[in-house]
């Protein structure tokens, strides 16, 4: 039997090949599905993280400057109370009353240690890393608070003010150094879309420990009412109490800081620094090892007997052209190297790859701001800020005025201690709810909508009116009405804190680069410091020019020439709503 050869079905094979494909097709589509909802899964869980870090970096930053701003406030309430317990037997106008530089010591205490810690705790934040400083900055805060708490008269030597003020003094350091270090946190943690309003918010607290300062006094003062009316010395007790409780916020926050992991900003910054070092150690090495490669090549054994004897700097300087002649960044083969030794080429490669690293590293602090264009920035952010702390704490000292005509006053010499304390404190606290409360949520809803800049402008420009009012027509409107003056001091709470005192915050913590940012801040920080000490101790010391108060409506006037120069000095600052830190500083370019 013969049988055929049996044909191949061209049809059934090409279906064949085509199944699969296809089969291979829906595996390909499939891992990509799997791939594509990997990728997704992972940038949830990168936001969710990203999140969870800005809330928390929110979190522990208010709770700072909480901590902080009570600290600060609380140490108007304490001297008032203090003049009970050690001036109680004073005659005359001043029975229950500090002196006045015994009070001045204690009120700039705080401020003096906060532009030293803004100083020096802002260039630690660059060098050290913002989260380590920052714990450090809250173990000196609350060492030094439960110091302060416990200060005494020597039995020679310093009496309790002098001992006062030198803790104070430490404390003031701590909580300088959370101005620059939690702007600079929150910032770098935050997107471009909500950056103003975290590090907003964060100020805002500052708002929030104001009163809490006052809420305390009277709680503490509450407990020991029976005990004073008996006992004033029993204040003793109240002071001390109200100044311990400023350690108990950072106390609390402490784990957080201590655990808190630095930006990915910083960490890259970081990085960088490693890398410049790292390919500057073996460039060093080279540059030490060639007299000695010199010399081995100038040997008589080295040279031909015909060889003329080369003076050794003029082969240094052939050997410094080789090493020096390369080309722009690029491959480590773009060397223009001449020589055979493979370790010298190995060596002057390294040095290659080095090369734009060792570029971006040459410019410092100093050459920075060497140029107009930067330096205009950073004096203008520390121009407003000094500028806005004179006037904030300056108009300050109307509050006395304004309780007075609330009716939260009394008479410190012959009222009951307990009554003037407490009704003081509640007159503080009816001030900040009246204005600058209301001033710190507006800023924070609308400075991503408005913008810095918008903001600050409109801020000084009402404070230089507001002011010039109040200045040059302050004895005609107490005398034709209490309320049209009270009117005028809230609104002028309200555009410091809707305005200035909040944006000068914000803005050195997104204006300067990474490298730089904490130092900057620093000084923007520490120059409003320095008007907070103009404020309280020069132009305290003047205000009774011509008998009790009669120099204030001349000092309002100088507060708005002070701001009219913040006004024109926001003009040097770019804005910065709805950029990246990148995009405002230019290291996306680097």
């Amino acid at each position: 039997m013969v049988f055929g050869r049996r044909k191949a079905n061209p049809d059934a094979a090409f279906a064949g090949a085509e199944g699969t494909t296809k089969d291979m097709q829906t595996v390909e589509d499939i891992d990509l599905e799997l791939m594509q909802r990997q990728q997704e899964l992972d940038a949830m869980n990168k936001e969710s993280t990203t999140n969870w870090e800005m809330i928390r970096s929110f979190l522990v930053c208010g709770a700072a400057f909480f901590a902080d701003a009570y600290l600060m406030f609380i140490s108007n309430v304490i001297v008032m109370i203090m003049g009970y317990v050690y001036y109680h037997d004073a005659a005359g106008e001043g029975k229950n009353v500090v002196p006045t530089k015994w009070s001045t010591l204690v009120k700039v205490a705080v401020q003096t240690g906060c532009l030293l810690g803004q100083l020096i705790l802002g260039r630690l934040g660059d060098k050290f890393g913002r989260t380590g400083v920052f714990a450090m900055g809250a173990i000196l805060v609350i060492i030094s608070t439960v110091g302060a708490s416990f200060s005494n008269d020597a039995v020679r030597g310093f009496n309790v003010f002098v001992f006062l003020f030198i803790w104070l003094v430490l404390v003031g350091i701590g909580v300088g150094g959370d101005y620059p270090l939690a702007a600079t946190i929150t910032s770098e943690y935050a997107n471009e879309r909500t950056r103003g309003k975290m590090m907003a918010a964060v100020f805002a607290c500052q708002g929030l420990g104001n009163v809490s300062a006052s809420i305390v006094a009277i709680v503490v003062l509450a407990c020991f009412k029976s005990a004073i009316e008996n006992d004033v010395y029993t204040l003793d007790y109240v002071w001390r109490i109200c100044l311990g409780f400023g350690a108990i916020p950072g106390a609390v926050s402490l784990y957080w800081r201590l655990t808190m992991p630095e930006s990915s900003r910083f960490q890259e910054e970081a990085k960088r620094r490693l890398l410049v070092a790292a390919a500057q150690e073996p460039e060093t090495e080279s540059l030490l090892a060639k007299p000695a490669l010199i010399a081995a090549d100038d040997t008589p054994a080295a040279r031909t007997p015909d060889e003329p004897v080369a003076s050794t700097s003029s082969l240094q300087m052939n050997k410094m052209d080789e090493v020096y002649e390369m080309q722009p960044v690029g491959s480590i083969e773009t060397c223009s190297m001449h020589g055979d030794n493979a370790e010298e080429n190995a060596v002057q490669a390294t040095k290659a790859a080095a090369q734009p690293v060792r570029q971006k590293r040459q410019e410092t602090f100093r050459q920075y701001f060497s140029q107009w264009k930067n330096l205009k920035v950073l004096l203008g952010t520390s121009i407003a800020w000094f500028a806005v702390d004179v006037a904030f704490y300056g108009i300050n000292l109307n509050s006395s005025v304004v309780i007075s005509a609330i009716g939260f006053s009394g008479d410190v010499q012959n009222d009951d201690p307990y009554r003037v304390l407490s009704r003081n404190c509640l007159g503080n606290i009816i001030i900040n709810l009246l204005g600058s409360i209301p001033g710190y949520i507006c800023t924070v809803f609308t400075i991503e909508r408005l913008g810095r800049k918008p903001i600050q402008l409109l801020g000084f420009a009402a404070l230089t009116a507001l002011y010039i009012v109040i200045g040059f027509a302050y004895h005609k409107i107490l005398d034709a009405s209490n309320v049209g003056f009270i009117v005028l001091f809230t609104l002028a709470q309200f555009f410091q804190n809707f305005g200035p005192n909040v944006t000068c915050f914000v803005w050195p913590g997104e204006v300067f680069p990474t490298r730089f940012r904490s130092t900057a801040h620093g000084i923007s920080a520490a120059s409003g410091k320095l008007g907070a000490i103009v404020a309280q101790a020069g132009l305290m010391s003047i205000k009774d020019r011509g008998g009790p108060n009669a120099f204030i409506p001349h000092l309002i006037e100088i507060f708005a020439l002070f701001t009219l120069i913040g006004f024109f000095v926001t003009f040097w600052i770019p804005e910065t709503r709805g950029k990246t830190l990148e995009e405002i500083t230019g290291e996306s370019d680097d």
